[in-house]
């Protein structure tokens, strides 16, 4: 598996409550193909697989009418708590406090001094 940067752009999420309309569409628009992940359990997500991709860079998440769509990026980050703690120090909101799934990665959203809504993530150890 390839690991993207530390504090770069690494992953994307959009977050609907018609998650076959979204993955039909961005399935015919670039052609991507989605698996499901059942790393978070609670959770319907599917992990998009974009054309040429060894491993997914983004996912679908099924809001089933818990929150509004959206669509996020997310950078993958040391330290997701520390992030977080040095987001607020600089007057982001956390949206969602540190949490991590079954596969080990940790991840987080925030919003921006802005208004944005974006996300954080770390990788589990090798």
């Amino acid at each position: 598996m390839t690991v993207p940067a530390l504090n770069s752009v690494a992953w994307f999420e959009l977050g609907t409550d018609q998650p076959e309309k979204v993955k039909e569409f961005y399935g015919e628009l670039f052609d991507w193909r989605y698996v499901l992940n059942t790393d978070t359990p609670g959770v319907t997500y599917h992990s998009v697989m974009t054309p040429g991709a060894q491993q997914p860079t983004g996912g679908v998440w099924e809001s089933e009418g818990r929150f509004p769509g959206y669509a996020i990026f997310y950078v993958r980050v040391q330290d997701v708590a520390a992030t977080v703690e040095r987001a607020g120090e600089l007057g982001a909101e956390v949206l969602m406090e540190p949490a991590s799934d079954s596969a080990g990665f940790t991840f987080a959203r925030l919003r921006d001094t802005a208004g944005n809504h974006f996300g954080v993530f770390s990788v589990p150890a090798p």
